[in-house]
């Protein structure tokens, strides 16, 4: 745990990168990866979504965030159901990490570098939980605003946060797994409120995908107010 001389020592490295990001409107990447079979072209077939872990059965919070993965969903032209007769259920999870301090200096842009890059390097869930759920898909980043670039002249401190989503579509009738698709990004905001409806809305770019197929998909940015 930091004291909070060195939570002043990390707010005054940062600030300076936060100028920086305020002024370039940095966009919310995400890598995407999606996989399908036999899922159907919407055709009136009726769908729910419902939570992957049971302790999100009944919650608020989930409730909010599969509001959005139905609205695109309807957009497609799926219909809502209920779970208990739908054709299709849609199981949910969402998560972000606890962070991890990373130091960015003059001119060093190797995606390698700082021990995070690759699969496996850890798991994301809701804070202050410790991880939930499944662990080690991280598709690894390189991005010139986390790891250097033209511009950057100093030494940086900043904690990058990785959140996700999953999102599967099973058959109800039979319980058949049509649709695996995930979604992650490393961000320097660790606000599920803000991530998940991005990381939603990049899941749905250009749904279904083509199967087996990882894609890195750009969405606004945050507004400021």
């Amino acid at each position: 745990m930091k004291t909070s001389s060195g939570r002043n020592r990390f707010a005054l490295a940062v600030a300076p990168l936060l100028l920086a990001l305020s002024a370039c409107a940095t966009p919310f990447n995400a890598n995407v990866s999606r996989y399908q079979r036999e899922l159907p072209a919407p055709a009136g077939q009726t769908f729910a979504v419902v939570p992957e872990d049971p302790r999100d059965e009944g919650g608020l919070e989930f409730a909010n965030y599969a509001a959005l993965v139905s609205a695109q969903l309807q957009k497609i032209g799926y219909v809502p159901g209920n779970p208990q007769s739908a054709d299709l259920l849609v199981k949910f999870d969402y998560g972000v990490d606890k962070g991890r301090d990373k130091v960015r200096t003059t001119g060093f842009s190797d995606p390698y570098w700082g021990g995070w890059y690759g699969p496996g390097w850890g798991g994301w869930g809701r804070p202050g939980w410790g991880g939930w759920g499944r662990r080690g898909w991280g598709y690894g980043w390189y991005d010139p605003f986390f790891f250097g670039g033209p511009g950057y002249n100093s030494v940086d401190v900043i904690t990058v946060y990785t959140s996700g989503i999953d999102m599967k579509i099973d058959r109800r009738a039979d319980g058949k797994r049509l649709f695996e698709g995930k979604a992650e990004a490393a961000s320097t905001s660790n606000r599920l409120p803000y991530l998940v409806p991005n990381l939603v809305e990049a899941m749905f770019t250009d749904f279904p995908g083509h199967n087996g197929e990882t894609v890195r998909i750009s969405v606004a940015p945050e507004k400021k107010k």
